[in-house]
């Protein structure tokens, strides 16, 4: 991954971590789960919420194409 690719989704990561509800987040449920995907670019970002605490742990980061193998 290119550094300011990750660079870029470190940021759209620390703004889901403001308002993970905020709908400019580029965030959606996936189908079928309780995962959720930030979209950044060509790169997906999957991860899950815990509504008790405000704890957003990230599942994965890949590629659009392989990300949800």
């Amino acid at each position: 991954m290119p550094v300011n690719t990750a660079r870029l989704i470190r940021s759209k990561i620390d703004l889901l971590a403001v308002n993970p509800m905020a709908p400019n987040n580029n965030g959606k449920r996936l189908k079928g789960g309780a995962n959720f995907r930030l979209r950044v670019g060509d790169w997906r970002v999957v991860y899950a919420l815990q509504n008790d605490r405000l704890v957003i742990a990230i599942v994965k980061i890949a590629a659009r194409g392989s990300v949800y193998d």
